[in-house]
């Protein structure tokens, strides 16, 4: 059901008129826009500096390339000299 009728909408209609006022209902509807507008540019101005954040963190410090493993080193000690040392 919902308020997708139209009737639903002239009730909520006649009630904000009865509650506010033919000359009140106009200003309330402009402070909501003017509230709606300067939230949504907030909302954008926190994204803007979230992206601008996360490039400066990518930039400012630069990932260390470790030196590969040197797995070719021989092995100098043998099972007698651990044996003898035992």
């Amino acid at each position: 059901m919902g308020f997708t009728s139209w009737w639903h909408w002239a009730i909520v209609a006649i009630v904000l008129l009865i509650l506010f006022g033919s000359k009140k209902l106009p200003d309330a509807a402009r402070g909501l826009g003017q509230s709606l507008r300067i939230f949504k540019s907030e909302v954008k101005e926190m994204q803007k500096d979230d992206k601008a954040d996360e490039t400066a963190a990518s930039t400012d410090a630069p990932q260390r390339e470790l030196p590969p493993a040197d797995n070719a080193t021989p092995n100098t000690s043998s099972n007698a000299d651990t044996k003898k040392s035992a």
